[in-house]
């Protein structure tokens, strides 16, 4: 039994609800809401104060004008089957990994309600690719079948970093996309014009990018697109499975296994094996990743050291330890000539047949 306390108190039934303060004049729950507000108005100042911009400010300006645009707007409908928790959509292939990064294959994910999420927040997405001496020959086949297939319906700047601007073709696009020709040295060396990718992402997500899209796709330019890709593969940071070593266990991945290098990855490490020539994120994680990829391999060089698999090693390293939200199958990164596996519903970008000879180095 709570014995009653004296005027002003917490103790006892007198108070009638009432708790201590001015004279006791303030309830409880007058008190809970105040001090509720004031917590708000506090957190809220804080935040805006340490961002030291006005920015924060216009986004939440602009976020209260989009739900009150939804209120006054008649939205469309959104009609679909219903998820069934019970029934997974795939059960042939690991669709989540441990720290809960989706794995992107065919039957996974509703491309419409994607699509309607991804046009609310007004996205542009980025796509870089490297045509540096006779690469350039496949642009042509590169932009004619995104502009079938990748992120339709949604804006895109084709980022073509190449030392051949003249020999970029003129192909027709549709509306809200773009092709940025960024000219650019090469070297002669293939080996180093694959590193040196990292150091240019880097350099023009910093002083570019940042400023005109929401997310970078980096490819390889020697490739066509064959299906659908679009923003299912669009998430903070994500990698592809290498179609070689998707099924491969850890012991298997062509890692740099050289302690020496920055690429070092011990034989007890590592999740999946990632293929170098398809990954991408916000324009910040990608900055993030392709700077640390590079400085790592400016300390490699300048201890005469190559990965053995160049910037696909770095990647791979960087992933081991930073570990990416998003996973690609092997449907968004496949070569005809390692056949039709059952469980590829969909081969989406595929490797070009070609002599490696006649063009590296060329």
């Amino acid at each position: 039994m709570v014995e009653p306390g004296p005027p002003g108190s917490s103790g006892g039934d007198s108070h009638d609800g009432k708790t201590g303060g001015v004279k006791g004049y303030l309830t409880k729950r007058h008190v809970y809401v105040m001090g509720c507000t004031t917590l708000l108005f506090s957190t809220v100042y804080v935040w805006y104060m340490s961002n030291g911009t006005s920015s924060k400010v216009s986004y939440i300006m602009s976020n209260t004008q989009d739900l009150d645009d939804f209120h006054k707007t008649k939205q469309p409908r959104m009609t679909y089957t219903k998820p069934q928790i019970l029934k997974p959509s795939r059960s042939d292939v690991l669709m989540m990994t441990p720290w809960f990064a989706p794995i992107v294959w065919e039957g996974t994910y509703n491309s419409e309600i994607l699509n309607e999420q991804f046009r609310r927040r007004n996205v542009t997405v980025g796509l870089t690719v490297f045509a540096i001496k006779k690469y350039v020959v496949f642009l042509n086949k590169f932009l004619e079948t995104a502009e079938t297939y990748f992120m339709v319906g949604h804006r895109v700047n084709y980022y073509i970093f190449t030392d051949r601007p003249e020999e970029v073709p003129k192909v027709p696009l549709k509306e809200g996309r773009n092709v940025v020709v960024l000219q650019v040295q090469n070297y002669p060396r293939w080996q180093e014009i694959s590193m040196r990718r990292m150091e240019l992402i880097s350099n023009f997500s910093q002083q570019q990018f940042i400023n005109e899209v929401s997310y970078l796709v980096c490819v390889d330019v020697d490739m066509r697109f064959t299906d659908q890709v679009g923003v299912e593969i669009l998430s903070d940071l994500f990698g592809t499975l290498h179609p070689h070593f998707y099924a491969a266990e850890r012991q298997s991945f062509t890692y740099e296994r050289r302690p020496a290098s920055q690429a070092y990855v011990p034989s007890d490490e590592g999740d999946f094996y990632y293929a170098g020539g398809f990954f991408g994120g916000t324009v910040m994680e990608v900055y993030m990743l392709t700077k640390k990829c590079h400085e790592a391999m400016m300390v490699d060089k300048a201890n005469g050291i190559e990965a053995i698999w160049h910037d696909e090693s770095h990647l791979n390293k960087y992933f081991v330890y930073y570990k990416p939200t998003k996973i690609l199958s092997p449907e968004y990164l496949w070569d005809d000539d390692l056949g039709r596996p059952e469980i590829l519903k969909k081969r989406r970008f595929l490797a070009l047949p070609k002599s490696h000879a006649a063009i590296r180095n060329k």
